[in-house]
């Protein structure tokens, strides 16, 4: 009996001690699971820089901003039409007079918005015309590199300059036909191009690891969907003005089926080289497919050119009395003085992608978005106002209060979004692109130049630090040099 109790205590002690560790690792083994469960659920849901992350970024961002984007077009458009009714009630003859959206502000709110309101405008439609200019000497390199990209930003200043003489929006439709196939090739282009290529070897997916990077990437889409600063002079041209909300938020999709699959493409097939170029087309190789995409975005670029300085061209015309004139080279030359400024600025300022964040951020974000949503809140805020509205607001968007509501939502995101941290962030990428490559540089962004030869005649495997502007070259050299120097379709590169 005794030695059976013994061994019972002895089992009891042996079962409790065991029971005792059993428990314990139980414990330690239900911590590990719910840390990876943890961990799991984070990844899931807060840490993520594969392509998917990115996809989604850049998708929720063109969707956030499209619609925006058409918001704001719809305000603009009730606003001309308010502006114009009440102008024809006075009488007011518009047979040779267009009118521009400070006008707009100016009748309806006084000469202070009238102001800010030309300031913002004029500043967006200059930068975005020095913004085609720079994409033209950036997208022709590709074909021909034997000049550099600052001489042919002289010869694009020169053939862009022709858009003097086309008289207003009347007179685009061929010239917006055209513009609108050729953007429909280039991006469908840069998406089959990019899958056919297929990965690059080592392709890393990085997304935007930093908040300078998201970002700068953030204001592009916003400039992208910001492309109604000449809402109404487009819609001036309009017999039917009315019919223009409906058409610009057909557009805007329209536009999503351009810019959704070339943009996961071209980053699923180069991923974070993207990041150090500023034109993807630099990434794929020659083709005869590749230089026609490229000639048609340079007559693309050239028709977009015109659209955004025809406004310009008006406001001067305005400013030195020549707008109501018959004379068609009257006009052409009052103009030219307008093309000269965005020649010196495509010069000093070649960063097409950093230039194209910073005028999204500090210039379309008022523009385009804040601006109209407050004129449209302030302009009907009392009853009266809101009774006599020409266009009130859907019922499907809550009529007047849904208004005001999405107006608060719009001027808030884009002021603390788009201008307060993609300001700063776009900013930051600007001046870092100066501190790099300098104002005035030659040729942007250009493949480095070929090793230079040891005095004896050999190669070294030692490439120049510096390009032909003692500035250091990019950071990451485009695919398409080595292509380049394999089919030998000229000697070397030029000009750096």
């Amino acid at each position: 009996m005794s030695s059976e109790a013994s061994s019972v205590v002895v089992a009891d002690e042996n079962g409790a001690a065991e029971t005792v560790g059993v428990g314990r690792y139980v414990e330690m083994e239900k911590d590990q699971e719910s840390s990876a469960a943890k961990s799991r659920l984070s990844g899931l849901l807060w840490h993520g820089g594969s392509a998917y992350d990115a996809w989604f970024s850049c998708a929720s961002n063109q969707l956030l901003y499209g619609l925006m984007g058409s918001w704001t077009a719809y305000l603009i458009s009730v606003l001309y039409v308010e502006y114009r009714a009440r102008k024809e009630r006075e009488k007011a003859d518009f047979r040779n007079h267009v009118i521009q959206w400070f006008e707009v502000l100016d009748g309806l709110l006084g000469r202070h918005w009238r102001n800010v309101g030309l300031a913002f405008n004029c500043t967006f439609l200059l930068f975005g015309s020095v913004i085609q200019l720079i994409a033209c000497a950036s997208n022709i390199y590709y074909i021909n590199d034997k000049l550099d990209k600052r001489t042919w930003t002289y010869i694009f200043g020169a053939c862009c300059a022709t858009t003097v003489f086309i008289p207003s929006f009347h007179n685009y439709r061929i010239w917006s036909f055209l513009g609108l196939v050729m953007t429909t090739y280039t991006a469908w282009y840069l998406a089959v191009a990019s899958l056919i290529h297929g990965q690059v070897d080592g392709v890393k997916h990085s997304g935007p690891t930093k908040m300078v990077l998201y970002f700068t990437g953030a204001t592009n889409i916003l400039y992208t969907f910001g492309g109604h600063a000449v809402t109404v002079e487009i819609m001036h041209a309009m017999w039917r003005p009315q019919k223009f909300k409906a058409i610009y938020l057909m557009a805007t999709l329209y536009v999503l089926t351009l810019t959704l699959p070339s943009a996961a493409s071209v980053y699923w097939a180069f991923g974070d080289q993207l990041l150090t170029r500023s034109n993807a087309l630099a990434l794929l190789p020659r083709t005869a497919f590749r230089d026609a995409a490229v000639v048609l975005m340079l007559a693309h670029q050239f028709i977009t050119f015109g659209f955004a300085c025809t406004p310009l061209y008006f406001v001067w015309e305005k400013l030195v009395g020549l707008h109501d004139c018959r004379s068609l080279c009257r006009r052409a030359a009052a103009r030219l003085p307008v093309v000269v400024p965005i020649w010196f600025l495509a010069i000093i300022f070649p960063f097409f992608g950093p230039i194209n964040s910073a005028v999204g951020s500090l210039l379309v974000s008022f523009t385009v978005y804040i601006i109209p949503a407050l004129a449209h809140m302030i302009t009907f805020r009392s009853a009266t106002a809101r009774e006599n509205a020409m266009e009130p607001p859907p019922r499907l968007l809550g009529r007047w209060t849904g208004a005001y509501m999405i107006n608060a939502f719009v001027v808030a995101w884009v002021l603390v979004v788009g201008f307060g941290f993609g300001g700063w962030a776009s900013m930051t990428n600007f001046v870092r692109q100066i501190d790099t490559f300098g104002l005035f540089t030659k040729c942007y962004q250009c493949p480095p130049p070929p090793p230079l030869p040891f005095p004896g005649g050999g190669l070294g495997n030692i490439t120049m630090p510096f390009n032909g502007d003692g500035l250091p070259p990019t950071p990451a050299p485009s695919p398409a040099h080595y292509f380049f120097r394999h089919h030998r379709h000229h000697s070397h590169h030029r000009g750096l």
